[in-house]
């Protein structure tokens, strides 16, 4: 008779089984789709994300997200006013992002080394161009305005696999995804659209329409057991 150590057994059925949740980290690359491809080209960021199983086997579960992307950036240099004038550099920095976040269902189907998962997500799309001031020797601002935003209600449908790099008490697994925004119609500025006049006053060429767009994603994601 052959007897299977229980420590062993119990890894190996852990193994076989979905962790209850997992926290994950992932660089992201923005497609535009439709006409927001008009207005810019691409852009990247990153988001954070975690979910936490609401069924028996994990197999659903509760999934929550938050990411930045920016799909456009600036910079102008000059020197200060007399009598201060080139010996300090200054340069100012315009940054047109997307700070995106939503929650809503996953589905994970688990088969072996390899676990293909789906969801959808409720949340907001916040649109915002930034310009800060900083010295030309070292990238912190010192100061910092918000030239324009919008935001709305969106949602999101994505899909993926999480390709499993270990096991354990903390599995880790590489994490690829693709994912849709529905941001729908926003009003946002993009690269050119700030100009600078004479009196020192701005104008603002805002643009109008749909903003939706596909995210491709590259992370790692670790995943935790509940006791």
């Amino acid at each position: 008779m052959c007897w299977v150590p229980m420590e062993g057994g119990a890894q190996r059925l852990r193994e076989a089984r979905l962790p209850r949740g997992y926290a994950g980290l992932s660089l992201d690359i923005l497609e535009p789709l439709g006409k927001l491809g008009t207005f810019f080209d691409n852009g990247a960021g990153g988001q954070i994300h975690g979910g936490f199983g609401i069924s028996s086997d994990n197999r659903l579960r509760l999934r929550g997200d938050f990411g930045l992307l920016i799909y456009g950036d600036e910079q102008r240099r000059f020197c200060a006013p007399v009598p201060i004038g080139c010996r300090i550099g200054l340069h100012v920095d315009t940054k047109n992002s997307i700070l995106f976040g939503g929650l809503g269902p996953e589905f994970v189907l688990p088969t072996g080394r390899i676990d293909p998962y789906v969801y959808g997500t409720l949340g907001f799309s916040y649109f915002v161009t930034t310009s800060s001031l900083g010295g030309s020797d070292d990238g912190e601002a010192l100061f910092q305005t918000t030239n324009y935003s919008d935001g709305v209600m969106a949602w999101k449908a994505g899909g993926g696999f999480r390709i499993r790099l270990s096991d354990g008490e903390h599995r880790v697994s590489m994490d690829l995804g693709l994912e849709r925004h529905q941001n729908g119609i926003v009003s946002f500025l993009t690269k050119g659209d700030i100009q600078d006049n004479s009196d020192g006053r701005v104008t603002l060429f805002p643009n109008k329409g749909e903003a939706n767009l596909m995210t491709f994603r590259l992370g790692v994601s670790i995943g935790f057991w509940t006791r």
